[in-house]
């Protein structure tokens, strides 16, 4: 039971589409990409939040690692890489009879998977000279992925498990967004 396609879609595309001052040459229909992803996203919900009451779970989102505020351009290109391929593991190889259109789960994980090229053909050495990729933030994301996928597992990939998921994997990309803000207005 993997998440909404159109999630993963709009994780990917809100990070490329913000990535562009970054010095890399991602596509320019990436803010078409965004709607689009969003509203994947909407349309892949399949539960309500009180319908799963007994599924609540603190996962431990770290806020810290998207404050744009303290982040320099190849830390921030390194969050969204890491939200990104993350995010493309949990819905796009995980395991699990997921309850969602299967049509926009497809269309989510081609959206990430080229998302992720992109990113991927963007040397961190391009985003800025001499800055290092935030090492400890890196693992702080690792883990938190790493719950969320413990989780299903311990929930045996339920749907109601699922929409928890889908719910919280909002929390990284809102974290994408504002970091993207962030980072263009300093530009």
């Amino acid at each position: 039971m993997a998440l909404p396609c159109s999630f993963l879609v709009a994780l990917v595309v809100l990070s490329s589409h913000s990535l562009g001052f970054l010095g890399c040459d991602l596509p320019q229909d990436d803010g078409l990409l965004h709607w689009r992803a969003l509203m994947l996203l909407r349309q892949m919900k399949r539960l309500s939040a009180s319908s799963c009451d007994n599924y609540t779970n603190d996962f431990g989102f770290p806020q810290e690692v998207f404050d744009g505020k303290q982040l320099q351009k190849a830390q921030a290109l390194s969050v969204i890489h890491g939200t990104n391929q993350k995010t493309f593991h949990l819905f796009c190889t995980e395991a699990s009879p997921a309850p969602w259109n299967t049509t926009l789960l497809e269309e989510l994980c081609s959206g990430l998977s080229e998302q992720l090229g992109h990113l991927e053909a963007c040397p961190l050495q391009e985003a800025g000279v001499g800055e290092m990729p935030l090492k400890n933030g890196d693992s702080i994301l690792r883990n938190y992925f790493q719950r969320i996928s413990l989780y299903l597992q311990d929930k045996q990939y339920s749907p109601c498990a699922w929409e928890m998921v889908r719910a919280e994997i909002m929390k990284p990309l809102h974290g994408s967004t504002v970091l993207h803000k962030r980072l263009r207005s300093r530009k």
